[in-house]
């Protein structure tokens, strides 16, 4: 599926702000076999003093910038074609979990895509015996583990109500738990932290949501915004299965990624530090357009 993406996000400052350095990670990327970013750009106003492009730990493509003179408002854009393709789903070759510690403990890799690197905890998601007593209670004898994953993605998708004014960005996953209630960030956090409660690797997927469904579909949660799902490793002969616990589903072709890490706080689209006082107003549009 070929698709155009635009987004806007916008923040506009109670005083001018200055000194502002932000790192931006917006574009797609391009994953061998499932999606290419056949072309894309990030802009941003008022013109900046200082911009430059780096590839980060786990391979996302950021943008630098530096804005030192006072501005009331800061907009970022982004434009982008990609190709996206549907994962393939095989058959369950996933472990038990039994089996899949001792894969684990096999593998002494630690490069990015490492597993390693998606177990324990993460800046946003300490351990919470709550969800880890939640996830015991989802695991049947003898799952596999992507069955246990799946099982999750559900259970959480039918006992949490998507509420877009529940929470904020900075709502912690016991929070989310509590409530029952949040956004795709909540949702993901919430399901990352149980399948790690039972020694399963699970990250965090930033990306983009077909915004118009395709024809006698149901409109998905969260297309109006930067999405979020989940990263699960089933085991070597598996490996990485995406599951989106907002809307229940694998993802698929109407899912674009944009980066992979441990929790929010790895992809976050923008992160930063200004000189200011006062308050702040954030907007964002998202356009996901299927070209025919």
């Amino acid at each position: 599926m070929l698709y155009d993406l635009s987004l806007h996000m916008g923040y506009v400052y109670d005083v001018p702000a200055s000194g502002a350095r932000h790192v931006i990670r917006v574009l797609p990327l391009s994953l061998p076999d499932r999606q290419r970013l056949i072309a894309g750009s990030v802009t941003v106003s008022p013109t900046v003093d200082e911009k430059t492009s780096f590839i980060d730990f786990f391979g996302q493509q950021a943008t630098s910038i530096l804005l030192r003179a006072p501005h009331e408002r800061l907009d970022i854009r982004m434009q982008a074609r990609v190709m996206v393709e549907a994962p393939t789903m095989t058959a369950d070759l996933s472990p038990t979990l039994d089996v899949l510690r001792r894969e684990l403990a096999e593998i002494w890799s630690v490069d990015p895509t490492s597993p390693h690197h998606l177990t324990g905890t993460s800046p946003r998601l300490p351990d919470e015996p709550a969800i880890a007593a939640y996830a015991r209670e989802t695991v049947k004898p003898g799952q596999t583990v992507r069955e246990i994953a799946t099982s999750l993605c559900s259970r959480i998708h039918k006992d949490f109500k998507y509420d877009p004014d529940a929470t904020t960005v900075d709502t912690t996953p016991r929070e989310a738990f509590k409530l029952k209630r949040g956004v795709c960030q909540d949702f993901s956090h919430v399901m990352i932290v149980a399948l790690r409660s039972l020694g399963i690797p699970a990250g965090y997927v930033s990306g983009f949501l077909r915004t118009l469904p395709p024809p006698g579909k149901e409109r998905l949660e969260g297309a109006d915004a930067m999405h979020a799902w989940v990263r699960v490793w089933c085991g070597e002969a598996l490996g990485y299965v995406e599951l989106d616990p907002t809307n229940d589903i694998p993802a698929g072709s109407d899912h674009i990624v944009v980066g992979y890490g441990r929790d929010y706080s790895d992809v976050a689209p923008v992160i930063g530090v200004l000189k200011g006082y006062g308050n702040q107003k954030a907007d964002q549009a998202v356009d996901v357009i299927p070209v025919k």
